[in-house]
């Protein structure tokens, strides 16, 4: 694995850069932009780059990962990708949408936010045309899961080769029904970015306790080694409690991630989603951030933690002086198994549902309605009041229905509009 820090990340940056401005010189001279705006799309790139400045860059199959949702540098899914910024006249598009392909899942994970997901597996070829709809719309990232999305290998193989090298495709897994020869299947679609298996502790026993089956260890394993065998790059995301940051465990996370081989790691905040719903999650305090913040940018900047895979930072990709919380569609959303459109996996209210409404029609009323991003988590700000509805309606099951959703809709607050958008925007 190489990864790129320092020195190294400043020399990839200016590569980058380089190529980027002769891919598009076309845009440019073929009159797709005049001269103004093509100077404003470069100044708009090149302050997206800006914030990657602690990201530690890795190699992948594919090309550099600079970032867990930006595609490998330089696939054509990074210039799908660049596009983003380069809408003058209407709200940037989305490029990040997190699909499940199924709720079919053998293990009983503890923060599983599709808990109360129930329902029926929506039409597999409603998912195929709404991922054509949104290659069409500058969809750069496509991130596949379940439940358990090998356990319906043909709906997964389905989905995966109906989406072209425009995009980027990871799939998240607990490795659970994983062959080598199914990696191979998915190969040779020629985006597959990797697998992103779940790590939320380095001791076997805990993993097994956490995600509620016996071979969940051996299941992990088994998965990651046919993932190396056929040079599928294996991520993990890791949700890990305030306390793990204290006792040592973050650390001993990221020695395993290292040992199995991984190139990058997401560490998720615990959320107040699905299972945790009602209970809640921790609370971090500010005290707890900045320490955690510490940490996640030492693994990623130091040289003695440079041969670590590396870390994507959800509490710093989210914050005020980044991209703040991007849910709704100004950067990703989420459709889940029986066809609801969220605007995150982890805020359990629905827009519409694809098996009754055009997705077009959901799409654009959800993107009408998050116009901007803030810096308020909006699954820690409203699980309260969609576990109150929840409760008061008698439900079994979630998101909320579309009129229930409206409740929590109408009064939602974003906060302040992060930096990025609040600045990319009057560039």
């Amino acid at each position: 694995m190489k990864t790129y820090i320092g020195t190294g990340r400043k020399f990839m940056n200016i590569r980058i850069k380089i190529t980027t401005l002769f891919f598009f010189l076309p845009v440019f001279f073929e009159g797709e932009l005049g001269l103004k705006n093509f100077i404003r799309f470069v100044k708009r790139l090149l302050y997206f780059l800006s914030k990657m400045k602690d990201n530690k860059y890795v190699q992948t199959g594919k090309g550099v990962k600079i970032n867990l949702y930006v595609p490998a540098f330089p696939t054509p899914a990074f210039f799908q990708a660049c596009r983003k910024v380069m809408a003058f006249r209407e709200k940037m598009p989305a490029v990040t949408v997190l699909i499940s392909v199924t709720s079919a899942c053998r293990f009983n994970c503890r923060h599983c936010y599709q808990k109360l997901d129930k329902g029926k597996d929506v039409g597999i070829d409603l998912l195929i045309r709404t991922a054509g709809y949104l290659q069409n719309k500058g969809m750069g990232f496509f991130n596949i899961e379940g439940g358990e999305p090998f356990l319906v290998f043909e709906r997964l193989r389905k989905l995966v080769m109906s989406i072209d090298k425009r995009s980027e495709i990871l799939i998240n897994s607990t490795g659970d029904g994983i062959t080598p020869e199914r990696l191979k299947i998915l190969k040779r679609n020629g985006n597959l970015s990797g697998i992103m298996f779940s790590l939320h502790t380095d001791d076997p026993n805990h993993l097994i306790n956490f995600m509620g089956s016996g071979d969940a260890w051996t299941t992990l394993e088994k998965g990651i080694e046919a993932c190396h065998r056929e040079k599928v790059p294996v991520m993990f995301n890791s949700c890990l409690s305030r306390e793990d940051y204290y006792d040592g465990t973050f650390e001993r996370v990221m020695e395993r991630a290292k040992s199995f081989g991984a190139v990058l790691i997401q560490m998720i905040k615990p959320k107040p989603a699905g299972a945790w719903l009602k209970s809640g999650t921790d609370t971090f305090t500010n005290q707890d951030l900045a320490l955690i913040r510490e940490k996640l940018l030492a693994y990623n900047n130091l040289k003695a933690f440079k041969k670590y895979p590396a870390i994507a930072p959800m509490i710093i990709d989210e914050d005020r002086e980044h991209f703040g919380c991007t849910a709704g569609g100004t950067d990703r959303f989420y459709i889940n198994a029986k066809g609801d459109v969220q605007p995150c996996e982890f805020l359990n209210i629905s827009f519409g549902n694809i098996a009754t409404e055009p997705f077009e029609r959901i799409y654009e009323r959800m993107r009408a309605t998050f116009i901007t991003p803030g810096d308020c988590w909006l699954c820690e700000k409203y699980s309260s009041a969609i576990a109150a509805l929840y409760s008061e309606n008698h439900l079994s099951s979630l998101p909320l229905s579309q009129d229930l959703s409206m409740k929590i809709i109408s009064r939602m607050e974003r906060g302040n509009t992060s930096e990025f958008y609040e600045r990319v925007v009057k560039i």
